[in-house]
C-alpha cells in the first residue's frame, strides 16, 4: 500500500498533534502498517507530521524534493533538523529536475507523489488556495482516479 500525502504548511503545534494520530489511526488501520510505503516532500508541517507517523508505525518512506536547491532555499532552520532526520531514513529520494524551488517544481513533486500512490492523505480545511497548494492536489488526485482521505480534525488550526 502506497500513500501519499498532502497538506497545509503551516500547523499549530496542537493541530500537528492532532494530525499525527489520525494518520497513525489512517495507517494502522490498514492492519498492514509495515507494508505502507508513505510518499513525501518533507515540507513543513502536513508532510514531516504525515513522514514522522509512517515511519513510527513501522512503514517505509519515499521523498519527492521539488528542486535542486529546495533543502537550502525553502527549509527554515527550525524545520531543518527534522527534514534531514526524515531525509536520511527514506528508503528513497528523488529530486525534480528543477534547479528553483517554485510553483512549477511544487506541480511536477506533486503530480509524482500522487502517481505513485494508491490512496491520498490530504491534511486540509476545505480553503482553495495558490497554483500549487493543498487545495489544487487535492482536485488532481480526484480527477486522477487517486481515492483521497481528508484529515481535518475538529479543533484543528491554522498558525
Amino acid at each position: 500500500m502506497r500513500i501519499g500525502v498532502t497538506g497545509h504548511m503551516n500547523l499549530t503545534a496542537d493541530t500537528a498533534q492532532l494530525v499525527y494520530a489520525e494518520i497513525t489511526r489512517q495507517i494502522t488501520a490498514t492492519g498492514r502498517a509495515g507494508e505502507v510505503t508513505g510518499v513525501s516532500c518533507l515540507a513543513r508541517g502536513a508532510d514531516s507530521v504525515f513522514a514522522q507517523a509512517v515511519l513510527e508505525a513501522g512503514g517505509r518512506l519515499e521523498v519527492v524534493l521539488p528542486s535542486r536547491n529546495y533543502r537550502e532555499r525553502k527549509v527554515k532552520p527550525d524545520h531543518a533538523p527534522l527534514f534531514d532526520e526524515l531525509l536520511e531514513r527514506a528508503e528513497r529520494v528523488r529530486v525534480m529536475d528543477f534547479d528553483e524551488a517554485g510553483a512549477d517544481a511544487y506541480e511536477a513533486a506533486n503530480e509524482v507523489v500522487i502517481g505513485s500512490c494508491d490512496r491520498l492523505i490530504a491534511v486540509w480545511d476545505g480553503e482553495i488556495g495558490e497554483r500549487s497548494g493543498t487545495g489544487s492536489v487535492v482536485a488532481l488526485a480526484r480527477e486522477r482516479g487517486v481515492p483521497v482521505t481528508i484529515v481535518w480534525p475538529r479543533g484543528a488550526a491554522r498558525g
